[in-house]
Parts: C-alpha cells; structure tokens; sequence
C-alpha cells in the first residue's frame, strides 16, 4: 500500500507540472512522460512483493511468528523505499518538466535524477526478495 501511495504521489506530481509544460509546449508533452513512466514502475515492485508474499502462504502449512515479521520487513522494506521513491520521482519530474520548458539540456539531468531515484524502490525490493527468500525457508521447514 505504502509503494502504490508514493507511485501515485509521483505520477500526480508529475503529471502536474506535464500539463503546465502542455499549455506552452504541447510538442515536449510525450518526451515528458518519462517521471509518470517510471512511477508506475514503482507500484509494480510491491506488486511483485506482495504475489510472492502471497505466494508463499498456504492454510495447511504451519506460519510461525518469525515467518510472520520476516514478512512484515520485506512489505515495509519495499513499501517505504517505494514511497521515498515515488515522493522523489514526484518533486523531481514536476520541476525538471518546468525546467525543460525553458531549457532543453536539463532533460539528460532530469533522466540522470529519476534512475538515482527510481533505484531507491529497486534497493527496496532487493532487500524484500531476500526477506522472502529467508522467510520460505522458515515456512517450508
């Protein structure tokens, strides 16, 4: 939940600052959507967590505690990264966006910027694959 609130934190954000850049410059609108692109992105990685999370569960296999907060870590792991992520997607795609209304050369920083902050969520999920990995092994023993 926490990774779908930073995705759409991003693609709203985002998609601000697109509509003012529209309103000047309607041909740079498509080029622009690289921030809402990559938002999405983010909501994807706790998506994927979760279905491996549940995945993973079965009502005739004992669930221990530890499996239980093992799974909690990697939920929050990749959610709060995801909504850090998402958060930073949102602030810098809205100003860079505004920026490369006046100026083309900011759009390399911008793409620079977003994959510094896209990798955030990636580092989140990261670790919550290897929580869920730890967290299978309990389970299945």
């Amino acid at each position: 939940m926490l990774v779908a609130i930073g995705a759409a934190y991003g693609t709203s954000k985002s998609g601000i600052g697109i509509s003012g850049l529209g309103q000047f410059r309607p041909e740079l609108v498509m080029k622009s959507l690289i921030p809402v692109v990559m938002s999405g992105i983010i909501a994807v990685y706790g998506l994927v967590v979760s279905v491996l999370i549940a995945s993973g569960l079965a009502p005739d296999n004992d669930y221990s505690l530890y499996a239980g907060f093992i799974h909690l870590a990697a939920g929050l792991a990749c959610g709060v990264t995801g909504l850090a992520a998402g958060y930073a997607i949102g602030i810098v795609g809205d100003s860079c966006v505004r920026a490369y209304l006046n100026e083309s050369k900011v759009f390399v920083t911008m793409i620079l910027i977003l994959i510094f902050a896209e990798v955030l969520g990636l580092y989140g999920l990261i670790v919550a694959l290897l929580l869920n990995v730890k967290a299978s092994d309990e389970v299945s023993c």
